[in-house]
């Protein structure tokens, strides 16, 4: 199966030169020219590693990493003209697992690469758990199935209602403000969507039981967000 890299690179001559670059080298490349389409593209297929410029119209590469990072482990390597170490720790604070400054010689951008691909393969050597996770309240979640249950009944839930629910549950603890919310789920950047996350949050936890006041699952964070307080089983 060839190694799959999502390339998320605006400059045209840039992303051509190392799209080339690895695709003579057996690689499967898929190229994004923004960030909000390097996101979708992220969320249609699956990637073996990618590479995030910073500087990106619609989502910038910070913002996609941190997206990016809430639902994987995939490995992430930014790639920047920007060489100040605040972009740098800011980058791997989100999550990013390496970062190479432009210009960059290709063998060194391979050589990065084929690094991180290599421990991404030993973690991936693990053995995994059960793909669902249960939580004290009588809620299981099948990640991949994209099912839920409560007191062992099946929950109809919207795409974007477990959507909300997977990003909060996988990040417990977490506090999302509305934005981060919206931005992630319906990956626009609208302030308008505001009032659209408290809608689903209520569904969601209509749907969950979970009652405002007294919550299981989801706390309100008041002026700030949600976060997900379930204690798994």
């Amino acid at each position: 199966m060839e190694t799959r890299l999502l390339l998320v690179e605006d400059d045209p001559e840039i992303a051509r030169v190392v799209r080339d670059m690895f695709l003579r080298e057996g690689y499967e490349v898929t190229w994004a020219t923004t960030g909000l389409e390097g996101w979708e593209d992220f969320q249609k297929a699956t990637y073996d590693l990618c590479l995030i410029d910073i500087m990106l119209p619609e989502m910038d590469g910070l913002t996609l990493c941190k997206n990016i990072r809430w639902n994987s482990n995939v490995p992430l390597i930014i790639i920047s003209a920007r060489k100040e170490d605040f972009h740098k720790v800011e980058g791997l604070n989100l999550g990013a697992d390496d970062y190479i400054a432009k210009p960059f010689s290709l063998k060194e951008l391979k050589a990065r690469v084929e690094s991180q691909l290599r421990r991404w393969r030993r973690y991936q050597g693990i053995p995994k758990d059960e793909q669902k996770t249960s939580f004290h309240g009588h809620l299981t979640v099948f990640w991949e199935q994209q099912r839920v249950e409560v007191n062992e009944t099946i929950i109809t839930l919207t795409v974007k209602e477990f959507e909300l629910l997977k990003v909060l549950a996988q990040n417990p603890q977490r506090v999302f403000s509305k934005s981060e919310l919206f931005e992630h789920v319906w990956q626009q950047i609208d302030e308008q969507g505001l009032h659209t996350v408290t809608v689903h949050v209520k569904s969601l936890r209509d749907k969950l039981s979970d009652p405002v006041k007294t919550p299981k699952f989801i706390q309100t964070v008041w002026g700030k967000g949600y976060q997900f307080i379930g204690e798994r089983l």
